[in-house]
């Protein structure tokens, strides 16, 4: 599995299609069937006690893409401060895992893993 970080807009979406997958691949913020998961953190932030329970079937899917959630101002509602640890507890686990782990800054990925 690849992993996709980078803030929002960060040309993470395009470095998944220049992988070679389709639009039609890719599940945007939701548990498909279908190798590529985009927005993963629009399903960790509205329930952060769920986000470890995704972990094995994220697992099996080919590339997970995640805006990067832990910088910035600290949320003073307390759910969006749990699903933003969540969300970054999961990820690393999930790079911790990954055969490959990207990060995108201007639309230029930088291997950080593999």
């Amino acid at each position: 599995m690849i992993l996709v970080i980078g803030a929002r807009a960060s040309g993470k979406k395009d470095f998944v299609l220049s992988l070679g997958y389709g639009e039609a691949d890719i599940a945007d913020g939701a548990m498909e069937d279908k190798p590529v998961i985009y927005n993963l953190q629009d399903l960790t932030l509205p329930d952060p006690e769920g986000a470890p329970a995704l972990l094995e079937e994220l697992l099996k899917k080919e590339v997970v893409v995640c805006d990067e959630v832990g910088s910035g101002v600290i949320p003073i509602d307390r759910t969006q401060r749990l699903g933003r640890e969540a969300t970054g507890r999961l990820c690393c686990r999930l790079a911790e895992r990954a055969e490959k782990v990207v990060r995108l800054v201007c639309g230029i990925p930088t291997v950080i893993k593999g």
